[in-house]
C-alpha cells in the first residue's frame, strides 16, 4: 500500500505540473512551473506517449494497479501478474493486456505462492490479451519457446500459445505494423520448424532477418 500511495502522489504532482505547464502556455502572464525533472519525465506518460509497464504478483497488488491506471487515464500493461488467473474474469473485463511470466523459475519469494505455468491459458480462455515472456536476464530469453511449451502442457491452446510469444506480443508492444507476422511490409524476421516448435527437441531448419535466410 505505501508503494501505491508514493506512485499516487507522484503521479498527481506531475498531473498538476503538466496542468500549470499547458496553462503558462496558453496565457503569457503566467510564469512556468520550476523545472521539475520527475515530473518531465512522466509527461509522456499522463499524454499517453507511452504505456506503463506495472509489475504485480498478487491479485491484490494487481487490482490497485488497475485502479491507479484508470485514476490517471493511463495505456498500461501488467507483467507478471502470477495471481491473474485467479481473477482473469475481472481482468477480461477491464481489457486488461499481460506479459505472463517468467513460468521457469521457482517461488523464491511470498508474491510467488500462487505462480503456475497454467496461468497464462487461463488468461487467454477468458479473453485477456497475454503474452508470454522470460523476463530476460532472469530467465534467458532463448527459453521462450520452452515457457510456452509449458504453458501448452498445462492446458494453454498451442495456437494461443503461438500468438502469446508473436503476433499478440506484438501487439501489446504496440510493434504490431513490424513484428509478429508474416505479411508484405513486415520485418520478415521468423524461424521455420519442421514440427512443434515448443517441444523441447525442436531445432530450427532455418532463420530469417529482414526476409533473408541467415541459417
Amino acid at each position: 500500500m505505501a508503494t501505491a500511495a508514493l506512485i499516487r502522489e507522484q503521479l498527481y504532482k506531475a498531473k498538476r505540473y503538466l496542468q500549470a505547464l499547458e496553462e503558462a502556455e496558453r496565457d503569457e502572464e503566467l510564469e512556468q512551473p520550476e523545472y521539475d525533472i520527475k515530473c518531465e519525465a512522466l509527461i509522456p506518460l499522463l499524454k499517453k506517449q507511452i504505456p506503463a509497464h506495472i509489475h504485480a504478483h498478487r491479485a491484490d497488488d494487481i487490482f490497485t494497479a488497475v485502479r491507479l491506471a484508470k485514476e490517471f487515464d493511463l495505456d498500461y500493461v501488467l507483467v507478471h501478474a502470477t495471481q491473474g488467473h485467479l481473477i482473469a474474469e475481472a481482468l477480461a473485463a477491464e481489457k486488461v493486456r499481460i506479459l505472463s511470466g517468467p513460468l521457469l523459475c521457482d517461488r523464491s519469494k511470498p508474491e510467488l505462492s500462487g505462480l503456475t505455468p497454467a496461468s497464462p491459458g487461463i488468461l487467454s480462455v477468458s479473453g485477456v490479451k497475454t503474452a508470454i515472456v522470460t523476463d530476460h536476464p532472469v530467465v534467458p530469453a532463448q527459453y521462450l519457446a520452452v515457457s510456452a511449451g509449458l504453458a501448452v502442457r498445462e492446458g494453454m491452446d498451442a495456437q494461443a500459445a503461438l500468438r502469446a510469444v508473436t503476433c499478440d506480443a506484438a501487439e501489446i508492444l504496440g510493434l504490431s505494423d513490424r513484428l509478429g507476422a508474416i505479411a508484405p511490409g513486415m520485418d520478415a524476421d521468423f524461424v521455420v520448424f519442421a514440427g512443434d516448435p515448443f517441444l523441447l527437441s525442436a531445432k530450427p531448419e532455418s532463420v530469417y532477418v529482414n526476409g533473408k535466410q541467415v541459417v
